[in-house]
């Protein structure tokens, strides 16, 4: 049912032109290869066995089919997060921006459900009614309370129909929308007062939230809405070459799907971004010889990533289609300066203490990052 309805949308909406399109469409003949190989059981509500949605996260074989790996990084996590979504507990994923928090949840609910777009996009605005329900006021007026008349969140559609919703950024949202999250995941039920119901949740109803560790002015999680949730950290790719492949991944990907007028960009360029973003990030160089400097901002691998395709776009529109060093520096320049008077300094020190003294290979991005700084 979930993929007929991810199908019609996709094609009422012209799915080769869509901006983003959910992983369900994106990765159809994928999910539909594995959901007809499937030889495992499969919980109530879920598509697909937990050994397959593995296979469709880290990657893998079905049949002839390549099936390409939507998360790189530690396979246990995965595994825990998929273990909780077969039991009664809500999962939250937490870690560093770019940890691909979003994208694990995306991509898990599109295996399991064949829909990733519960979605409540958690904010400083978000309120109460939109994790619960709300109305259509004027059926109301006219009509006074009413199914038809009722306006149903993302969390409630999950509940009736035994699905995964979405809830992203949860820390977002301040203490008291937070805290109504704590009755619907203790006793599996939403309340509507105003018809005199409960709506109870089907089998494979649950929850993946994400939160960030980094972001500052959130709302700190109660212990009460923690005991809820089984907890997922998802940690920075642990080594260079693993975080590269990441980005090269990532990055092949949007040029296609934004169909980018420019070649990806060479190995040795992405090596040198992710070495840059590393070594702020941590505060001292691969080798371990010299102290840098860290910025304000986080330069996490989603910055990386996000860097190397607006590269892919400068080179495109307005170089010669393949990507210099000064459409990466110019990429550089803004991630890593957020503040001015801190992040000028850092990038300053950096660019003259490490990239100068590396020879000739970092000699174009050197000068072309000096020139953009100024």
């Amino acid at each position: 049912m979930a993929k007929k309805q991810a199908s019609a949308a996709a094609s009422g909406n012209g799915a080769g032109n869509m901006l983003r399109q959910p992983a369900e469409v994106l990765y159809a003949e994928e999910i539909d290869a594995l959901i007809k190989a499937d030889k495992h059981p499969k919980p109530t509500g879920w598509r697909m066995s937990p050994r397959s949605v593995l296979t469709y996260l880290c990657g893998g074989k079905c049949g002839k089919l390549d099936i390409t790996p939507k998360y790189i990084g530690h396979q246990r996590q995965v595994e825990i997060a998929i273990s909780t979504l077969v039991t009664d507990r809500a999962l939250l994923l937490i870690g560093e921006p770019g940890t691909a928090k979003s994208w694990l949840s995306e991509h898990l609910t599109a295996a399991i459900n064949g829909d990733s777009t519960k979605v409540v996009q958690g904010t400083a605005g978000t309120t109460e009614e939109q994790i619960r329900y709300t109305w259509n006021y004027a059926m109301l007026i006219a009509h006074g309370p009413s199914h038809q008349a009722l306006i149903k969140s993302p969390i409630f559609r999950a509940m009736e129909e035994g699905a995964i919703a979405r809830f992203e950024e949860i820390t977002r949202c301040a203490s008291e929308v937070q805290d109504a999250m704590i009755s619907l995941l203790s006793e599996k039920r939403i309340s509507v007062p105003e018809l005199a119901t409960e709506v109870p949740a089907q089998k494979g109803f649950s929850i993946i939230a994400t939160a960030n560790t980094r972001d500052r002015g959130v709302n700190d999680m109660s212990a009460a809405i923690k005991r809820r949730f089984n907890i997922v950290v998802l940690p920075t790719p642990k080594d260079i070459d693993t975080e590269i492949g990441i980005v090269r991944k990532r990055v092949r990907e949007l040029a296609l799907s934004l169909d980018l007028a420019a070649q990806p960009p060479a190995d040795d360029a992405i090596e040198k971004v992710v070495t840059i973003f590393r070594e702020l990030r941590s505060g001292q160089t691969l080798d371990g010889k010299a102290k840098v400097k860290s910025p304000s901002g986080v330069l996490s691998t989603a910055e990386a990533i996000s860097l190397l395709a607006n590269s892919m776009a400068l080179a495109g529109n307005f170089g010669s289609g393949k990507v210099e060093a000064d459409d990466i520096a110019a990429g550089l320049q803004g991630a890593i300066v957020k503040d001015e008077e801190k992040d000028h300094v850092v990038w300053e020190e950096y660019l003259k203490n490490v990239m100068k003294k590396r020879g000739a290979d970092w000699r174009p991005l050197f000068n072309a990052c000096s020139e953009h700084h100024g």
